[in-house]
């Protein structure tokens, strides 16, 4: 594997909206889950949010199908590709559990994006599932210190 030292940021405004609309979806995704696991439990929550998303993708796959064959963009995928949705259902059920504490909301996407950056950081380490393999940086631990410590905020301010 190749080894990267640094990554250029391009400044892609859409690119910043895209990923700050991806994590607003995502707060509503973790409280749409933790309502819907008050009225039955996570497992259940969890089971809805798979066949929807089930149903989501299949109209979505209908679609673009026929542009990526057209195209011929159907590259094969590799096994371990296929296990995202293993990650998937840990997250809803986990998450539905954690909403509904109280850690609450914000202190359950604060912990999920520590432990984000905590994978994202090894897997950049060690250049898992085909990603180049880059070295980390002081700056790395101190972003990590600075989200595990906001998220410390998030979690004991609210409880005051």
């Amino acid at each position: 594997m190749k080894t990267l030292e640094s990554r250029p940021i391009q400044a892609n405004p859409l690119v910043f909206a895209i990923a700050l609309g991806t994590g607003g979806l995502l707060s509503l995704m973790v409280h749409l889950n933790g309502e819907l696991a008050q009225f039955g439990n996570p497992l259940f929550s969890s089971w809805v949010a798979h066949g929807t998303g089930t149903v989501a993708a299949l109209v979505l796959l209908a679609v673009f199908y026929r542009i990526a064959r057209k195209s011929g963009m159907n590259p094969p995928a590799p096994f371990w590709a296929y296990l995202g949705g293993i990650s998937g259902a840990a997250t809803v059920s986990l998450s539905s559990l954690t909403v509904n504490s109280p850690v609450g909301l914000p202190g359950t996407l604060a912990l999920g994006l520590a432990g984000q950056l905590a994978f994202s950081f090894s897997a950049d380490k060690w250049g898992l599932f085909g990603l180049p393999k880059r070295p980390l940086a002081g700056r790395d631990f101190v972003a990590l210190a600075l989200v595990l410590s906001g998220s410390t905020l998030i979690i004991f301010s609210s409880s005051i």
